[in-house]
Order: C-alpha cells, then structure tokens, then sequence
C-alpha cells in the first residue's frame, strides 16, 4: 500500500497539472508565462502545520537568510519542535536567539493556543479556506496574508488568490500590460478565468517576475 504522505504528495501532483492545463487554456497570457516556466513544479513535500506556523513567524520581516538563521537556533533549543517543547523554552533563551521580544510573544500564544486546544491544527484540513483563514488570524502576528500563504503551502488549498501579495499585484500588472498597479478589484475580475486553480496560477504568476 502506498504510503499517505506520498499518496497526498501525488494528489497534489494531479490537481497541479490539471490546473496548469485548464489554465493554459483558459488564459492566452498565462499560458505564455506557464510556456516560459516550462517542467519546473512546486514543492509538494508535506509540511507540518505547526513547523509551518513558527517559521513563517520568525521569518517576518527578516532577509532569507536572517531568517534561516534565526529559525535554526530556535529549532536547536528543542528537541522536536512542538507547542509544549516551545513553550518550555525560557523567553530569554529565544531572544538570545535573534527574536525580537514581540515575535516571542508571538510564538508562546501561537504555542499556547495549540497546547490548550484552541487552535486545533489537525482539523484546519477538513474545514473551508474561510475558516482556516479565520482560525489562523486569531493567532497573534498573523494577518490575512501568513494564512493564505498557509492555505497555499501547507494545504495546498488550489484555489486562493492573495491580492495583498506585493510579488502577485507587480506579476499581475505584467501579465495584465498596465502602466499601473492594478486595484484588488481588478484583480480579482481578471483571476475569474483562473478558478478554481488561482492558487496554481498565482505561483506561475510569482514566476513571472524571475
């Protein structure tokens, strides 16, 4: 029998070429993009919800590098990273790992919220991507935004469009030839022919600025 994790990991495979082919139908100047990107393909490795969660945290408003950095020596202070390993780490000690002490105050009610059960992260798959949004932004320091990017790149959700992404509005005013940044309206009407795969095309659209 094949293996769960790998099973998911082919479910995903299959709603991406899907996606790409519907959208390369659906969208001429997309499909030049899609054409252009040609045999590259996401990263469909199965994330851990909560190592997800801390890491987009520390990762705020840092370089890439600051941020693996940083991410590292947390991660070396636990033994597994889990919400009750994380919050038995003294808040000194993750300052002394580069975090700021609102990003620690972050991580300890993220961690505590997991602990105690009110954010249940096991059920965040089985529930609509509003509800997932609306259980990640009770969390302290994540916004809109951190959970669409969660709903994107953790659960692989296909059909989510974060029109406050500054790459997706630059990648769409390319595609779209506008002198101007386009509106989140007129995003959202130009991404109508993308459903239900704007989560595929927002990633060809990220691409598109390479």
């Amino acid at each position: 029998m094949q293996p769960r994790a790998t099973a998911g990991m082919d479910d995903h495979r299959l709603v991406f070429e899907r996606g790409r082919r519907a959208l390369m139908r659906a969208d001429p100047r997309l499909a030049e993009v899609i054409t252009r990107v040609g045999r590259e393909r996401p990263d469909f490795e199965p994330r851990d919800p909560f190592a997800a969660m801390v890491r987009a945290l520390v990762s705020q408003q840092l370089s890439t590098k600051a941020a693996a950095t940083i991410h590292a020596r947390v991660v070396r202070l636990t033994p597994t990273l889990s919400a009750p390993q994380l919050l038995a780490i003294d808040p000194p000690d993750l300052r002394a790992a580069g975090l700021s002490g609102q990003k620690v105050s972050y991580l300890r009610d993220l961690a505590e919220r997991v602990a105690d059960g009110r954010l249940d992260l096991s059920s965040l798959r089985h529930k609509s991507d509003e509800e997932v949004i609306e259980a990640i932004v009770a969390v302290k320091g994540f916004g809109r935004w951190s959970a669409q990017m969660f709903l994107m790149f953790c659960l692989h959700r296909p059909d989510v469009l974060p029109t406050g992404d500054l790459g997706i509005v630059k990648g769409m005013q390319g595609i779209l030839g506008m002198k101007r940044r386009p509106s989140e309206r007129t995003m959202e009407r130009a991404a109508r022919v993308w459903q239900p795969y704007r989560s595929i095309a927002c990633w060809y659209v990220w691409r598109s600025l390479e």
